[in-house]
């Protein structure tokens, strides 16, 4: 005798059909579970690598560019390990990522003069993004020549920024290069390219 008739009950077809949907809907449930969590893990995965091999989103730290970049903000940047002048850059110096911008290629001559204008191959720089210009902490001698394989960094706060206008800093290999910094996404109000 089988259970059904020791209770003396049969399940009724309705009572056999609301528990054959409840069991589909647990199996529908179930799928949709775990496709969900497994496209999450995907793209997860996906920005992870992203963020990490093309596209790193660092912050700012401290005032050395300012004005063009602000303590706190939030940039991204875009691996490119051949940027031009002008352009800012990310790159590591003693396991920190520092931001300055470009300003001598391989070869070229720079000098600075007592007022902090720039001179790269005999020609004065335009640099509308600084507020105000000084010599700044330079130990070099000057003019300087750009060696082969790196660039000439200066921040844009001259007066306070280490930058290649120390020998503790120097000039910047393409190794040692993050990326070209080319859009703010923090904060919201000055979201855009940089």
């Amino acid at each position: 005798m089988d259970k059904q008739e020791q209770t003396g009950k049969t399940p009724s077809l309705a009572q056999l059909e609301a528990e054959l949907q409840r069991e589909q809907y647990r199996s529908r449930y179930s799928r949709v579970l775990r496709s969900t969590v497994c496209t999450l893990v995907v793209v997860a995965a996906i920005a992870v690598l992203v963020a990490t091999l093309w596209m790193p989103v660092l912050q700012i730290y401290g005032s050395s560019m300012t004005p063009s970049l602000q303590d706190g903000e939030i940039v991204l940047s875009v691996k490119d390990v051949s940027p031009e002048p002008g352009e800012v850059i990310a790159f590591y110096y003693n396991n920190k990522v520092l931001v300055k911008r470009v300003v001598g290629m391989p070869g070229d001559w720079v000098d600075i003069d007592e007022d902090g204008t720039v001179f790269v191959n005999g020609t004065a720089l335009e640099e509308p993004y600084l507020e105000e210009k000084a010599l700044g902490d330079c130990n070099i001698s000057l003019p300087y020549q750009v060696p082969e394989g790196k660039v000439f960094v200066l921040g844009d706060h001259r007066s306070v920024s280490v930058d290649s206008r120390n020998k503790a800093v120097g000039c910047i290999a393409e190794d040692q290069i993050v990326g070209k910094i080319v859009f703010r996404i923090w904060p919201l109000s000055q979201l855009g390219k940089i």
